[in-house]
């Protein structure tokens, strides 16, 4: 694939694309080092709402509340995929007015247990990328087809 069949998303197309899926990667800051978690999500006005448990992406955030969130996706209708990445600032809803309004999404968790912490991520900067899904055969070599030993 050449960098010619890639192509910039605006941001309109961006948010369409996050709307089309409920699972992305959050990537937060644990002591100095980035950790990606996936998590569901929805889509307010121009921000994202995670649920989690009390944890690791809390403790986190609430450290550092800058992260990033990404989401791939495939059309596979067009041969396209797409790739989306949001950056901002994270911060737990804690207002009962915010916490009523944010009951009404629907973000259920993926994992069971008591997940009691509304977290919304404000958008700062929406990017993406849209671009051809290429023909798997594009990367047989020579070696593809080689019979191989079976795995222990």
């Amino acid at each position: 694939m050449n960098s010619e069949s890639t192509f910039a998303l605006d941001a309109k197309d961006c948010w369409e694309c996050l709307r089309s899926t409920s699972i992305g990667r959050l990537a937060v800051i644990v002591d100095d080092w980035p950790e990606i978690f996936p998590v569901n999500y929805a889509i307010e006005h121009s921000a994202l709402v995670i649920r989690t448990g009390e944890g690791t992406k809390v403790d986190a955030i609430r450290a550092h509340p800058r992260v990033a969130f990404e989401i791939d996706g495939v059309d596979t209708e067009d041969g396209t995929a797409f790739s989306v990445v949001v950056k901002g600032n994270a911060k737990e809803i804690n207002a009962p007015e915010d916490l009523q309004e944010t009951l009404s999404l629907d973000v259920a968790p993926l994992q069971s247990g008591t997940k009691n912490h509304f977290i919304r991520i404000l958008a700062e900067e929406v990017t993406g990328r849209r671009f051809p899904v290429t023909d798997p055969s594009a990367w047989e070599t020579h070696l593809s087809n080689v019979a191989r030993a079976p795995r222990e």
